[in-house]
C-alpha cells in the first residue's frame, strides 16, 4: 500500500480523546502526590482505571464498525509523528487491565497498604505506563511507557512484602535496568535498518530485510525477559512472592500481559507470518510451559508456586505468536484474558488467607477447607482454571490452544509436526499443573484443622506457636475482591461467546493490518 494514496478513517468521535486514557491517570498520580487525603487517594487509585475502564467499554462498542482509531501528536507528517492507536486488541486488554487494577487497589485499600507514602502515585503513575504501551503505535515510545510501567514498580518493591524484598528488589531493578537497555539498543537497531519505529510504518514495508528483522528480535527477546519466560523466568519467580499479595496480583495482571501485548503487536502487525527465528519462540513457550509447571512441584509457599503457574501461563499464551495463524492468535489473547482474571485471583484469595493466617507457608496452614468453606470453593475454582477444568475460563483457554495448535498452517494438510509438539506441551503441562496444584490444596486446605499457627515474617516466624481463636474468619471485605475475579472467570465458561466474538476481531485485525495501517498514516 502507498502511503501517500490512503484516506484518512472517519471517526465517530475526535480520535484525540484517547490521549485521555494516559492523561487521566497520569494527573491523577500527581494529584495523589500534591493532595495528602487518604479518601482522596482511594478515590483516584478507583476511580482512574474505572474510568479508562469504562472508555474501553465504549471503544470495544465503537471499533465493531470503526475497527482502528489513530491520532497523530505533534503537527509532523503521518509516519513521523508519535501516534495513539486503538483497535479491538487494545481496547480488549485496556478493559481487562484496568478490572485487576480496581480489584487490586481494592484489596490493597482493605488491606490498608494504601496508606504507605506515595503507594497510590505510584500505582497511578504505572498505570499511566501500562495504558500509553498499549495505546501507543511507535516503537520508540513503547519503550518509553514501559519505563514509566517499570521504574514505579522499584520503589513498590521495596515498601510491600516480606524483609526479603530489600535484598530481591536489588535483582528485581538490575534485570529490569538490563533488559531495558537491551529493549533500547533493539529500537535504535530497528531504526537504523528501517529508518522509522513507526509500527504503521514498518508494517506498510513491502519486505523487511535480514537486519531489519534481527532489529526486531532483539526488541521480542527484551519483551521475552520482561514476561517472564524461561529461560529468563527465575527474576519474576523470586521477586514477585516477595512482594505484598496485592502487589503482586497487580503486576501479574500488569507487567508481563504489556510484554505479551508488544509480542503479539509486533509478530501480527509487522511481521504478519512467523520469522525465520519463529522457531526459538517455540522452543521457549514449551519449556516454559513444562517448566513453569513441574517446578511448582517443588515450592513450599502459595505465591511462590503461583509464580510459576505464571511462567507456564506465559507459555500457554506465546503459542499464539509461534502459529501465528487467526485461530492460534484468538486463542493467545482469550487465554491472556483468563490468565491474568484467574491469576490475580487467586492471589487475592490466598493474600486474604495470608492477611488473617499470617502465613502462606504450606507448613502453617492446615484444614482450611473445613474453617473457610467460601475460601475454598474461590480456591477451588481458581486452581481449576489453572489446570483447564470446568467450570471455569480455563478450559475453553486451553480448548482454544489445542484447536489452535492442530489447525493447518499454511497449505499444508493436517496437523504440524510443530502443532502436535505444541498439543503435547499444554496437555503435559496440565497434568504436572495439576499436581503441582494438588499439593498446594493439601497443604493449605487439607488435614487438621488448625488450633495454631506462626505468621510468616522474619521478625515472628521463630516465635512460639500463637493459639488459633475458633471466631477467626477471612472477612467479606478481604475476600470480595478475588470473589470477583474467580466468578469473571466462571462467567466466561458458562458465557463464553461475548469474549470469543471479541478475541475473533482483535486476531483477525492483527493478522490483516490494513485498517491499522491506514488509520496510522492516513490520519491528519
Amino acid at each position: 500500500m502507498d502511503a501517500q494514496t490512503v484516506r484518512p478513517v472517519e471517526a465517530p468521535f475526535d480520535p484525540a480523546l484517547l490521549l485521555l486514557l494516559i492523561a487521566v491517570p497520569l494527573a491523577a498520580a500527581a494529584l495523589s502526590t500534591l493532595v495528602k487525603h487518604r479518601g482522596f487517594d482511594r478515590t483516584l487509585l478507583i476511580g482512574a482505571p474505572t474510568f479508562v475502564g469504562a472508555a474501553a467499554v465504549v471503544l470495544l462498542i465503537v471499533h465493531r464498525d470503526h475497527p482502528v482509531l489513530a491520532h497523530s501528536v505533534g503537527g509532523y507528517l503521518n509516519g513521523l509523528a508519535i501516534p495513539f492507536v486503538s483497535d479491538t486488541f487494545a481496547a480488549l486488554l485496556l478493559l481487562v487491565t484496568s478490572i485487576a487494577a480496581i480489584l487490586c487497589g481494592w484489596f490493597l485499600i482493605a488491606t490498608g497498604e494504601d496508606q504507605y507514602r506515595f503507594v497510590p502515585a505510584l500505582i497511578l503513575m504505572m498505570l499511566t505506563g501500562v495504558y500509553g504501551a498499549i495505546l501507543t503505535g511507535d516503537l520508540f515510545n513503547m519503550f518509553v511507557f514501559v519505563e514509566v510501567m517499570v521504574l514505579p514498580s522499584y520503589a513498590l518493591v521495596a515498601v510491600t512484602g516480606t524483609w526479603r524484598r530489600l535484598g530481591v528488589g536489588r535483582m528485581y531493578v538490575i534485570v529490569n535496568l538490563l533488559t531495558s537497555t537491551l529493549l533500547l539498543v533493539g529500537v535504535g537497531f530497528v531504526y537504523a535498518t528501517t529508518g522509522t519505529v513507526n509500527i504503521g510504518t514498518l508494517a506498510n514495508l513491502e519486505e523487511l530485510d535480514g537486519s531489519a528483522q534481527l532489529a526486531l528480535a532483539l526488541v521480542v527477546v527484551a519483551f521475552v525477559i520482561k514476561a517472564g519466560a524461561v529461560p529468563a523466568h527465575t527474576w519474576l519467580v523470586r521477586s514477585y512472592p516477595n512482594t505484598s499479595a496485592g502487589m503482586m496480583g497487580l503486576f501479574s495482571a500488569l507487567h508481563s500481559k504489556v510484554a505479551i501485548y508488544a509480542i503479539f503487536r509486533i509478530y501480527g502487525t509487522i511481521f504478519g507470518e512467523p520469522p525465520a527465528w519463529a522457531w526459538a519462540l517455540a522452543v521457549i513457550a514449551v519449556l516454559s510451559i513444562l517448566i513453569g509447571s513441574l517446578s511448582g512441584m517443588a515450592e513450599d509457599r502459595v505465591r511462590n508456586a503461583l509464580a510459576f503457574q505464571m511462567t507456564s501461563g506465559m507459555g500457554h499464551i506465546l503459542i499464539g505468536a509461534v502459529l501465528l495463524t487467526t485461530v492460534a492468535v484468538q486463542a493467545g489473547i482469550f487465554y491472556t484474558v483468563h490468565h491474568i482474571i484467574t491469576m490475580a485471583g487467586l492471589l487475592l484469595v490466598f493474600g486474604a488467607v495470608e492477611q488473617v493466617y499470617g502465613t502462606g507457608l504450606y507448613r502453617k496452614l492446615s484444614g482450611l477447607a473445613s474453617r473457610e468453606k467460601a475460601t475454598a470453593v474461590l480456591v477451588v475454582l481458581g486452581l481449576f482454571s489453572l489446570v483447564g477444568l470446568p467450570p471455569t475460563s480455563g478450559l475453553w483457554g486451553k480448548v482454544g490452544l489445542v484447536v489452535g495448535a492442530a489447525a493447518p498452517v499454511g497449505d499444508a494438510e493436517g496437523t504440524s509436526v510443530l502443532g502436535w509438539v505444541l498439543i503435547g506441551a499444554i496437555v503435559l503441562g496440565s497434568v504436572l499443573s495439576l499436581f503441582a496444584l494438588i499439593r498446594l490444596w493439601r497443604g493449605t486446605f487439607w488435614g487438621e484443622p488448625m488450633t495454631s499457627y506462626r505468621p510468616d515474617s522474619a521478625l515472628t516466624g521463630r516465635a512460639q506457636p500463637t493459639d488459633l481463636p475458633a471466631d477467626v474468619r477471612i472477612p467479606k471485605r478481604l475476600l470480595a475482591p478475588g470473589a470477583i475475579l474467580i466468578g469473571l472467570s466462571v462467567l466466561i465458561f458458562v458465557v463464553p461467546q461475548p469474549l470469543i466474538e471479541i478475541t475473533q476481531r482483535s486476531a483477525e485485525a492483527l493478522l490483516h493490518d490494513s485498517d491499522y495501517i491506514r488509520a496510522v498514516l492516513g490520519h491528519d
